[in-house]
C-alpha cells in the first residue's frame, strides 16, 4: 500500500499574527504542521500498519518546511518529499500547489492519497480535490472514518448536520476531517529515529515544470486583520427598562432594526 500525505506548513494562529505591507510578517512568527494535516499523517500511519506498505509525506513550499516535514517522519512517516518552490513561486495558488504536486505523483502509483480538509491559513479546501482531478482518480472530502478491505474503501464523510457513508475503490484521495483519530505526538525514540529517515528535495525542474506551468488562476488583491471588537455594555436595571434600552441600542447603534 502506497500511501502519500500532502502536508502544508502554516503558522500558529494561536499565535499574534502581524501583517506588513499587505503579507504576514513571517519574522518571530511560530510554524506549525497544518492540524487537519496531522490527522491524514496519523490516518496514513495506522493504515499502514494494518495494510503495510509506507507512508511519504509531500509537501510544497521553501527549506523552512523541512522542520514539519521531519515532525511527521518522527510521528512514524517513513519518508519525506519537499517540493522547494520558493525561488519559482512568488505568488502561487492552489491551483499551483496542486499542480506540482500531480505532477510528483502522476507516476507514483499511489494507492491512497490522505490531505488535511483545509488549511487554516487559507481555508480554501481546495488542493487535495485539485490534485484528484488533475490525477484522474476518485476524491472524497472531510472524511471521518475509514476501512480498507483490499481495493475496495468505505468512508463516512461529515456533511453537515448529519454523516453518510460512501463506498469507493483504490486509487483514491481523501481528505480528513476533525475527528478521524487522535494524532500521536512523536516520541523521543521517533525523533531521533526521523533524522535518519530519507527526506528528499526536489526542485521544479526535477519534476519537468516550469513556471508557466504553474502560473496561478487566482490574485490576492488585500490581506487585512478583522476588525477589532469594541467592548461590550451591560444593562441595568429592571428588566422592563433593559429591553427598552437594548432595543433602543439595537435601533441607533447597531442598527439592525
Amino acid at each position: 500500500m502506497n500511501t502519500y500525505v500532502l502536508l502544508k506548513r502554516t503558522f500558529d494562529t494561536e499565535e499574534t499574527i502581524q501583517l506588513s505591507n499587505g503579507k504576514i510578517n513571517e519574522e518571530g512568527a511560530e510554524f506549525i504542521i497544518n492540524p487537519y494535516d496531522e490527522y491524514a499523517v496519523e490516518e496514513a500511519i495506522q493504515v499502514r500498519d494494518v495494510q503495510g506498505g509506507e507512508v511519504t509525506v509531500v509537501s510544497v513550499g521553501n527549506e523552512e518546511a523541512e522542520k514539519q516535514l521531519r515532525t511527521a517522519l518522527a510521528m512514524g512517516a517513513d519518508q519525506a518529499v519537499l517540493i522547494n518552490s520558493e525561488e519559482d513561486i512568488e505568488n502561487g495558488d492552489q491551483y499551483t500547489t496542486a499542480k506540482i504536486i500531480a505532477e510528483y505523483l502522476k507516476d507514483k502509483a499511489a494507492d491512497l492519497i490522505i490531505a488535511g480538509n483545509v488549511a487554516i491559513d487559507s481555508g480554501s479546501g481546495q488542493v487535495g480535490p485539485r490534485v484528484a482531478e488533475m490525477l484522474g482518480i476518485p476524491a472524497i472530502t472531510t472524511i471521518t472514518n475509514l476501512e480498507i478491505d483490499g481495493s475496495r474503501v468505505t468512508v463516512v464523510r461529515d456533511i453537515e448536520g448529519d454523516s453518510e457513508t460512501i463506498e469507493a475503490s483504490l486509487p483514491l484521495l481523501v481528505t480528513a476531517q476533525q475527528g478521524l483519530n487522535e494524532p500521536r505526538y512523536p516520541s523521543l525514540p521517533g525523533i531521533m529515529k526521523a533524522k535518519k529517515k530519507p527526506l528528499e528535495e526536489l526542485e521544479l525542474d526535477d519534476i519537468d515544470l516550469d513556471e508557466d506551468d504553474i502560473e496561478p488562476k487566482t490574485k490576492t488583491i488585500e490581506v487585512f486583520l478583522p476588525p477589532k471588537k469594541e467592548a461590550g455594555k451591560v444593562l441595568t436595571g429592571e428588566m422592563n427598562e433593559q429591553v427598552s434600552e437594548l432595543v433602543q441600542l439595537l435601533r441607533s447603534e447597531a442598527k439592525v432594526i
